[in-house]
């Protein structure tokens, strides 16, 4: 029985990585569809072949932290991901109709946060991992607004004296390099948040049935090997790494249109230029974190980065009421979803009879 559970707990984690890249896709396209650099279909197709490429660049340093980073692996067992992943998807679904784009990975954080701090209490929670992706809501976009700012204001120092038609021209063809940085910036990010909460909870639950033959063939004869070869990290079976990467990138095919236009058409008008700025300086961000381990979110970097470029213009060439927004959306996502993955995991307990683990 706690195998099939586990199972489809994976199950529902896979579907949270596709609404992932359906919710985020507006994050790679955005300035190229608002551009014209290239036409929305052809866009998220870009975009989704360049998201998956980031399997071979990558390594798993993101998923290490969402796996180990955030609350005591103590606690950790399939009910607790599993109450975790509900109030993140149907938080990410609503956000998705309503247009809002919402960071996924920080949903799943407070999914992850709400069932442990509700049952185990505070104590089990690992403050500097949290603390330094709560500082990376506002970091991150404030570095993608300030690279996106100047290094606008250095292109057009540069092409002062250039025909605009044909500085247009030509940015508008360095947007899809900037566009494919970017989606493998969003691909060794976002791509690894889910892998790292399947791979804990294989662990957890191949830890306490050894011997079953489906955990063994999912998990366990990969994870030993691994070890016999002397791996030491966070172990990620290869078929999840193709998996995880293969629905997001199907997620970005499928977009969230509603977001899309409000990335695309609703901060502030953007040019080739401008365009190819934003995306460049938020390739730039994500790359930088994705080694680092820090699981940031992509949707704060591009938004931050075209407030940047749009800043070139003026104040008021951003509409600052859509930022407004989006900001509030950011802030509200983490709490919102601790107390929804927190009342969800604590129906489960009570009313279902789920166990709790003894610490």
């Amino acid at each position: 029985m706690m195998v099939a559970v586990v199972l489809i707990t994976a199950v529902i984690a896979l579907a949270f990585s596709f609404t992932n890249g359906m919710n985020d896709a507006a994050n790679c396209i955005a300035s190229v569809v608002a551009t014209k650099a290239l036409p929305p279909k052809l866009a998220v197709f870009w975009a989704a072949f360049w998201i998956f490429m980031a399997l071979f660049i990558f390594d798993t340093t993101v998923a290490a932290t969402m796996g180990k980073g955030i609350v005591d692996e103590n606690c950790i067992d399939v009910y607790v991901i599993l109450a975790a992943l509900l109030g993140s998807v149907l938080y990410i679904f609503f956000c998705t109709k309503m247009g809002l784009p919402v960071s996924a990975s920080h949903a799943l954080v407070g999914g992850l946060i709400g069932p442990v701090w509700f049952v185990y209490g505070g104590q089990y929670l690992i403050t500097s991992g949290i603390f330094k992706i709560v500082a990376f809501i506002f970091i991150s976009p404030l570095i993608g607004m300030f690279m996106g700012f100047m290094l606008n204001c250095l292109i057009m120092f540069i092409f002062q004296k250039v025909n605009v038609k044909k500085v247009d021209k030509s940015f508008r063809r360095l947007q899809l390099v900037s566009s494919a940085a970017f989606s493998l910036g969003f691909g060794g990010n976002d791509g690894q948040k889910t892998m790292g909460v399947i791979a804990i909870l294989f662990a957890t639950a191949f830890a306490s049935n050894p011997d079953n033959p489906v955990l063994q063939f999912l998990y366990g004869n990969g994870a030993t090997a691994a070890q016999a070869a002397g791996f030491t990290g966070f172990y990620v079976p290869m078929w999840l790494k193709i998996t995880c990467y293969g629905l997001i990138a199907l997620g970005t095919v499928t977009g969230g249109w509603s977001v899309i236009r409000t990335l695309s058409e609703g901060l502030s008008k953007l040019f080739p230029t401008q365009g190819f700025c934003a995306e460049a300086s938020g390739a730039i961000t994500l790359i930088m974190t994705a080694v680092l381990g820090i699981p940031v979110s992509t949707t704060h970097t591009i938004t931050g980065s075209i407030i940047g470029t749009g800043l070139t213009r003026g104040v008021k060439s951003v509409k600052w009421i859509t930022a407004k927004n989006i900001v509030w959306a950011w802030i509200l996502t983490i709490p919102a979803v601790i107390v929804v993955s927190g009342v969800i995991y604590l129906i489960m307990v009570h009313w279902f009879g789920c166990p709790v683990k003894t610490l």
